[in-house]
């Protein structure tokens, strides 16, 4: 009866392995992959047919005017502004008034924050510009679905896109050999951060940098030594994707330095 016993529990164990491995492919995936439509608010602001912000709480400047930006950009309320750690991330919002509304979402940048009023009190709000929010109505109906002012809305994160852009470091205005801070640019998939290094030249010491504010991180220290590596690390999964030697020797502030690399 041994041979018989231990033929039953290996069977087991594999039926068991299998249910296992059948249940974790159907869980439902948290993060950037979770499909779910989750409800939330949402205003305009700028001009009506504009991009909204010029620059915003994020840091982005001028940046905010431009594809792969323009007409694509969104203030949130802090739940998901997250102190500034939610610059970047991308949003699909869709008005749910089948009356007036589409069935097409917009997808967002995150480039500001919505601090006060209707985005304060823990509520999940969306400040869109004035051409994403008339991109969410029926053909024709843009000016209509501005006058209603605020709306409800459904959400849910999305990966970004930048075709055809890497991620590319922005070495902020008053850096210097003992302060050097950076802005993260074009940045796929989570498109937020969660935490940035910097290497030295010659050196396999990554330093950790401190977020500043918006999408700023910095390091103070030194005198740092050029050229220098960045790592970042994403805030919602934990991606990490390092740039060698991106920024060099002869950097400057205000220069923008594009890597090799993006997460797609």
């Amino acid at each position: 009866m041994q041979p018989v016993r231990s033929a039953c529990f290996g069977l087991l164990l594999l039926l068991l392995v299998a249910y296992a491995a059948q249940a974790q492919a159907q869980a439902p995936r948290g993060g950037l992959t979770d499909l779910h439509w989750k409800p939330a608010t949402a205003t305009w602001y700028g001009s009506p047919e504009g991009d909204g912000s010029d620059g915003g709480a994020c840091g982005y400047g001028s940046m905010v005017d431009v594809k792969p930006f323009r007409a694509r950009v969104g203030a949130v309320s802090p739940v998901l502004f997250k102190n500034g750690e939610g610059c970047g991330a991308c949003y699909k919002v869709k008005c749910v008034d089948g009356s007036i509304c589409s069935r097409r979402a917009v997808t967002i940048i995150v480039t500001d924050e919505c601090p006060g009023g209707v985005c304060s009190g823990g509520r999940t709000h969306f400040d869109l510009s004035g051409a994403a929010f008339g991109r969410m109505a029926l053909t024709g109906e843009g000016g209509q679905l501005r006058n209603r002012g605020e709306i409800p809305v459904v959400y849910r994160r999305t990966p970004c896109k930048y075709p055809g852009k890497n991620v590319a470091f922005h070495v902020n205005e008053g850096s210097t050999d003992y302060w050097l801070s950076l802005l993260v640019e074009f940045e796929d998939g989570d498109g937020d951060v969660g935490s940035m290094h910097i290497r030295e030249a010659n050196s396999n010491k990554w330093l950790q940098m401190s977020h500043l504010w918006g999408a700023n991180w910095c390091f103070i220290g030194g005198p740092l030594k050029g050229p220098f590596s960045v790592k970042l690390t994403t805030l919602s999964t934990g991606k990490t994707l390092s740039a060698r030697d991106v920024i060099p020797s002869n950097w400057s502030p205000k220069a923008t330095y594009t890597s090799r690399l993006n997460f797609f």
